[in-house]
């Protein structure tokens, strides 16, 4: 007979159960593009128009496990946001901002005239 998740919860010690709740947390606020993009009512195509690709290639981006940070960025800034490279260690963590140079000087070619 199976037994409430909660039962069990109650038996561990506070260490674990602290634990659960933090692991709990990083997996509500963990989302995979694909994810990320329906929960925003987007399509495929959509996606696809606004990043002046093919709907092909969104749907490829979406099954990588493996991209670019400088495409990542594109597809989720075509989505509203922003991407920050945040490095955890135990003490605390350090927002990698190299990028963000790379990003501000790309834009600053884009809006040069040809």
């Amino acid at each position: 007979m199976s037994k409430p998740f909660k039962n069990l919860v109650d038996k561990m010690t506070p260490e674990r159960q602290s634990h659960i709740r933090k692991k709990t947390e990083i997996l509500k606020n963990a989302m995979a593009l694909k994810e990320l993009r329906e929960a925003l009512d987007l399509t495929q195509e959509e996606l696809a128009n606004t990043l002046h690709m093919k709907q092909a290639a969104v749907s490829k981006f979406e099954h990588q496990s493996d991209i670019y940070l400088s495409t990542l960025r594109r597809i989720l800034y075509a989505m509203g946001a922003d991407l920050k490279i945040v490095a955890r260690f135990p003490d605390g963590e350090v927002l990698i901002n190299q990028f963000d140079d790379i990003r501000r000087d790309s834009e600053i070619r884009q809006k040069m005239p040809a």
